[in-house]
Parts: structure tokens; sequence; C-alpha cells
């Protein structure tokens, strides 16, 4: 039922060997169907291809057959960022295993994976001890089976480049397994394993073939949209007016019938409540199906809010704000600010906003469902969070979750779209009324951005107290936005000081490294955007708008204070108290911030004359969260043209301690990539909600930053011993603030709004 036939018939497997690769490959995914259960980007059809007779596999991470074969496997997804070739050089590394023998395997959503979720930045981080240490055990284990066969101490050999070698004598990897290795270790055990010193390490930090690059380039990379099974029928959705609240009333498709290839038109029942309102037309390919959509007649009872417009999202925001007894207050030391607000010779006060920004990944939604002959139901789809997305699959299949499974495929970009997995629940809920019968759903365009989970529209009011020497004394920082883990994850809130439970992913970044005395954050949740829309993560999530407040409110108070405003920074990043960091990731605290700083501003020659209407400006921020900051610092050069209120970014240089780099083509592309994704937003990205709807729907009008408006961009790395942190996130993070600072030096106008368009600018020249 693949979409490609298995081409490897002429192996030469015996029937044993075949068994024997069918066993282990079960095992390894957990999933009664092998052929579907997960994916090697590097074969013609993404399927994992078989092992030799024999198998060890040191721990549940990877395997090694008598062929001498490493197969790690991957739960991260890959959308581009190859995140497999830098997971796989980790544990190679580790088990100094030949990297011409390692393959990578993304694995099925089975729950022995443990958590499956791809974002945050975390997937290096969080892999780097474990896969460590993965290594590590294979490494042991075969030093210890060479050593009992040659009848020799253990410390008289050493691995290297997947043979175990003492004096004279070598073996491979491949010929001790044929041998037979079983060597299993406990969790105490693995964490016991000596590991090799960094600077040993041969594939971390080099340039090394990526494992998944051929079929990229070649086009034979398998995506969710690619997904062909036999027998399947098309869906294409009929969206209701609003997410939540409509009901559908009637549904005419009188006018469809005369499409060929027509079949029905079905309106969803979702006991986990995910597509209400929706319809699903099916026929016998896409085009019918879509054509046919089209000439579907629905009426709804409309939800409440379609009366809702981005206007109203702030204003309710604002409200929420002036109200002190609302959110969270998170743990930032002191937060008894009041008193010293109130003895102070000086204040200042900003507000700042944010509007909705869409994730617009190439990649349109899509999912393929249907029951197999195991009773199980499979989910083919992309996804970047399977732990999250099986359970609400099982719930609106009315089934346990140990009845459904998500597939592995590429993804065609994510930027956190498909951490939200809601787009599989129609392809499921259609396919259950079919019977199981296998069923294709694929959005249009139009659709994919209209159904977003989008970043919610932000406002945030910052608060500064100082001394008569305008000195700070305190700082206070009130945000609230659309939550997006506490609709689709409550379990994921802490709770702050004050008893009430806060999404950290609507915060992180407010609670700084800099030393500002008292600190009081508060985290307020805009109901009203919880209700109107469903509120998802977006690439960097909090810090892409959090950072644009604090960094913008820093220049504020550098120039209120009467110090430059890089010097201002670098005086209040002091690595003492909460802000002198810990291990291993956020070792040296505030030090680090203050040394990518220091870079950025020489990177980009800063304090140097600049003709007119030209400006530097500078932000720095630490990524992500405090327990795993990636410390970037920007430094951009503007030309503002006063007629057209253009701006134009000329030169955009990114300083970056992430900590040990393990893949340094991917470090330097994903920083890249993401202080664009941040100019983009910080110029030319965002929408707005008009009556319960997103008034862009496609390229035309919702226009992201494109390669003509692309400055000189620079990526530099501090090379230092930490363990990693992310990159996939951080340097989106101090874009836009520093484009508003740069703004601010040129031509003395201060915007406090992103996206800051033409009009903005020409508006505050005028003011």
């Amino acid at each position: 039922m693949s979409r490609l036939p298995n081409k490897d018939n002429g192996t030469g497997m015996t029937r044993r060997g075949f068994l024997v690769a069918m066993t282990a490959a079960g095992v390894s995914f957990g999933f009664p169907r092998v052929a579907m259960a997960a994916m090697n980007p590097a074969t013609d059809n993404g399927q994992p291809l078989p092992n030799a007779d024999a198998l060890y596999e040191p721990t549940l991470w990877y395997s090694i057959d008598s062929a001498g074969k490493v197969k790690v496997n991957i739960i991260r997804a890959e959308m581009g960022q190859h995140v497999g070739t830098s997971i796989a050089r980790i544990l190679a590394d580790e088990l100094e295993a030949d990297w011409d023998d390692v393959e990578i395997i993304h694995v099925d959503s089975d729950k022995k994976w443990g958590l499956m979720v791809t974002g945050g930045s975390w997937s290096v981080s969080q892999s780097w001890p474990v896969y460590r240490q993965a290594g590590a055990a294979g490494r042991t284990a075969l030093i210890e089976a060479a050593a009992k066969l040659w009848g020799v101490p253990q410390r008289l050999c050493q691995a290297s480049k997947g043979q175990i070698i003492c004096g004279k004598k070598s073996i491979s990897y491949g010929e001790l397994i044929a041998q037979g290795v079983n060597r299993q270790f406990t969790e105490a055990e693995l964490k016991a394993l000596p590991l090799k010193p960094n600077q040993d390490m041969k594939l971390v930090g080099q340039q090394v073939r990526g494992l998944d690059i051929n079929n990229k380039t070649t086009g034979q990379t398998v995506f969710g949209i690619d997904a062909n099974i036999e027998g399947m029928v098309y869906a294409a959705p009929i969206l209701p007016p609003t997410r939540y609240g409509s009901k559908v009333l009637s549904v005419d498709d009188s006018a469809a019938k005369a499409v060929k290839g027509y079949q029905q038109a079905l309106t969803l029942e979702d006991p986990s409540n995910t597509v209400p309102g929706w319809v699903v037309v099916l026929a016998s390919s896409y085009y019918a199906a879509k054509k046919a959509s089209e000439l579907v007649k629905v009426e709804w009872q409309v939800g409440p809010a379609a009366k809702v417009s981005e206007a109203d999202i702030i204003s309710h925001g604002r409200a929420l704000l002036q109200d002190a007894s609302k959110g969270a207050i998170l743990d930032t030391g002191d937060t008894n600010t009041e008193p010293v607000f109130a003895k102070a010779s000086s204040t200042i006060e900003h507000e700042y906003i944010t509007d909705t920004v869409l994730h617009a990944q190439m990649e349109p939604l899509n999912a393929t469902v249907f029951k197999n002959q195991d009773g199980v139901w499979e989910i083919h789809s992309g996804c970047q969070w399977q732990s999250l997305t099986l359970p609400v699959a099982a719930a609106a299949l009315q089934v346990p979750e140990e009845q459904v499974v998500i597939r592995a495929y590429m993804l065609g970009g994510g930027f956190g779209r498909r951490l939200n997995g809601d787009y599989t629940i129609p392809a499921a809920l259609a396919s259950k009324a079919l019977g199981g019968k296998p069923v294709k759903l694929v959005f249009t365009r139009e659709q994919d951005l209209q159904f977003d989970s989008p970043r919610s529209a932000s406002l945030q009011q910052l608060r500064m107290a100082f001394d008569g020497d305008k000195h700070v004394l305190a700082m206070e920082h009130h945000a609230t936005a659309g939550w997006p883990t506490e609709v689709m994850i409550p379990v994921f809130m802490p709770k702050g000081t004050n008893g009430e439970p806060y999404d950290p992913f609507s915060i992180a970044g407010a609670d700084h490294w800099y030393n500002v005395g008292a600190q009081k954050v508060r985290a307020v949740s805009n109901d009203l955007a919880n209700d109107t829309f469903r509120p998802g993560w977006l690439r960097s999530v909090s810090p892409g708008w959090v950072g644009w407040a604090v960094e913008s409110f820093m220049d504020e108070a550098a120039h209120h204070a009467g110090v430059d405003p890089l010097a201002f920074r670098l005086e209040h990043l002091t690595a003492e108290g909460r802000n002198a960091g810990s291990g291993p990731i956020a070792s040296g605290g505030a030090s680090r911030q203050a040394a990518v700083l220091k870079k950025a501003a020489e990177m980009i020659g800063y304090g140097k004359e600049l003709p007119k209407d030209s400006g530097i400006g500078i932000a720095s921020t630490f990524g992500q969260e405090r327990d795993m900051p990636t410390w970037v610092a920007v430094a951009v050069q503007v030309k503002v043209e006063r007629d057209t209120g253009l701006v134009h970014v000329e030169k955009l240089h990114v300083a970056v301690d992430a900590g040990i780099i393990v893949d340094p083509n991917g470090a330097e592309a994903q920083c890249q990539g993401a202080a664009l994704w941040g100019l983009s937003m910080a110029l030319y990205e965002g929408t707005q909600l008009v009556n319960g709807k997103f008034k862009d729907s496609n390229f035309d009008t919702y226009t992201p930053l494109r390669i003509g408006q692309t400055p000189e961009v620079k990526v530099e790395f501090v090379k230092n011993d930490y363990a990693p942190a992310g990159l996939g996130e951080p340097a989106v993070t101090p874009v836009a603030p520093a484009i508003a600072n740069a703004i601010y030096n040129a031509v003395g106008v201060r915007l406090r709004k992103i996206p800051m368009t033409p009009a903005d600018v020409k508006t505050a020249l005028k003011a």
C-alpha cells in the first residue's frame, strides 16, 4: 500500500535474513506494519533499508548490524534544518563510527520514544547528553567484546572509524556483531559511562556529508503531501466562518453532483471539538474534490467570534493589564516594585504592540488517514509534536491512543505550525465516516492561512524607575496575548509566585539577564484571543515579541539616562546573583550576553560616522528560556527614505554564543534564516483579524521578506566548550528592536509597533 514499490529486490537477502530484519525493525519501531513505520530520508522511497542478519541495539536510540551499518533513531521532525544529521553525528562521534556507515531513521509515534516534539530550539541541545551516552554504550560494549575475543585487557583496545584496534589486531564493528554482542546497560550504568573529552571530537564541529541532502536536491524526498495510499479518496475542506462556535445548519450539494468524480459532502461530528462546523467534500481526485467544494453551499449558525477584530484583541488586552489582580507573576527575585516606583526621582513607561503573524509555510497543510488491516489508525503527515497530536486524534476517533500511530514524513516547512496537529483531525473523521477507507485531505493556500494557528497579537507595557543620578532602581514588564499552551496543552504551564499558571511560551524573554533592581514580570492571558482563534507557537515564540519590547525599551531607557545604548546595556549585564548563570548550558550568565553584544558592535563598526538618514542599531537577547539560553546580539545599519517611509536594512550582523556548535553549516544557515525571519516580521510580515478572519489569505497581500530586500548578513559564533544550546529560533529575537533602534538613530523617530510599515515611519516623521 506504500506510494512506491520496494526497489531493493536484488539484495540477495536470504529468507532468514529477511525475517530477522523485519523482526528487528518491528522491535525498533513498535508498529504492526513495518513498511509504514518510519522514514529514511536517504532512500528513494523513504523506507528504511533492511538490516543484515545480526543486529545489536545498545540502547533505544540506534542499532548496529553485522554489515556495520549504524541506524540512528530520530524522534525530531525534519523540515529543512538537517536535524537528523546533527543528532546522528553526536552519537557517531561518541561511538567512533565510520560516518559512511551511518543512516538516520525518523521513527513513528510509539510512546516508548518519550516526548516527541520538534520546537523550542530543543532538538540538538536536549539530544546532546542522551545520544552521547548512547554512543558511549556501544563503544564500551564493542571494546569489551573485542577484548574478550582476543583475551587482552580492555585498556589496550581502542575504537576508531568503525573498528576496534589493539596493537596490530583490528576487527570491524560488523564482524563483532556477527559473532554476537548483547551487552545491555541500566540507566545508572549509562550515566556513569565516561565520555570522550570534547577536544577529541572528530565529527562534531566539522564539515560532514549531510544524510538527507541528496534526495532533497533531486526532488525525491517524500513529504506528507506526497502520501499515496492504495484506494484512497481525496477530501477538500469547507471552512466555517469562525474557528469556534459555528454550526452547520444545511448543506446543498446539488450543483457539485455535476462534477465528474464527486462522491459526497460530509458534515463532520468531532468529539475533540477541534474542527467544529466543518464540511469536507470527497471525490476521486484532488481536482474534483476542490472543484466540487466550490459548488457546495453550506449555511452556518455563526459563532460569536465573527464580530471580533484585531483592535478588539488589543483593547481587551489593555483592559486586562489595567487590572493588577490579573495574571501570573514570574519569579525574578525581588518583585516588590511598587515602593521603589513610589520613591523614584524619574520614571519612564512605554507600550509596545505586535500584529498577528501567520506561519505561511511552503507545504500547505495535509494529512492522509486510514485504518489498516491490524485495526490501527495510520496518520500520514508531517508533524512537529506527535505526543500532542496523537491523543487529540484518538479522542476524535474515540479509540485508545494505542490504536493510533503517526508515520514520519518530511515537512515542507513547519516554523511551529505543525506543532498543532489539528489539520489531521478532519482527515481522520472523514476516514472514520467511510469505515476506515484512506482519505487524503489537502488545504489550499487560502485555507491554510485562514485555518492557521498564528502568533497572537500582543500588547506589552514596560516601566522603569531611576534615582536622581538616573541609575536604574526597578523595572516592570506586563504582557498579554493569546496563549497557545493554555489552549492546547495546559499541563505544560507552570505557576507564578502568586500561584497563577502562565504560558512560558508567551512570556519567556521578559525575565531577562539585566540587573535592574526590583523586577516584576506579569503575564496575562488574552481570553478574547483564545476564544476567537487558536493561538499557536511560531518560530521564536514569545522571545520574538517580548524581546522586541525589552530591547526597544532598554534603548529608550539608555537615552533617558543620557548613556550610550551599548554602554548602558553592558553596565547592566553583570553576572551576579540570579544572573550569574548555571550549568551546563547557562553557565557564565549575563557575561556571555555582554560578550556577544561587544562582538556585534565590533562587527558593524558601532560608533562610526554614517551618511544622513542612516543609523546603526543594536539589540541583544538570550534566545529562548533562561535554562537554555542562546546568547545573540544583532547590529543593523539602516537607511530611511523620509519621503516614502521606506526603511532599507543594508547590513545585518549577528553574533551568537550557543556553546559547542555541532553542525557548522547548519548552524550558520539556521541563524541566517532566523535573522531574516526577524527582519521579515519587523518590516514586512503581519496580518490583522477582521470580523473573525485574518485579512490576508495568500502571498499577494501577505508579503514576507523577498530576496531583493535581503541585506548583507554576517554570522559569527563565539567559540567555547559549553554544552550546545538551541539555534533554530534565537537569531529571530533581537532583529526587530535593533532595526527600531537604528531608525531612531537615523531620523529620530521611535516606533513601538511591528511590523514597522512605511506609513508608520511617515506618520512618525510628521508628528
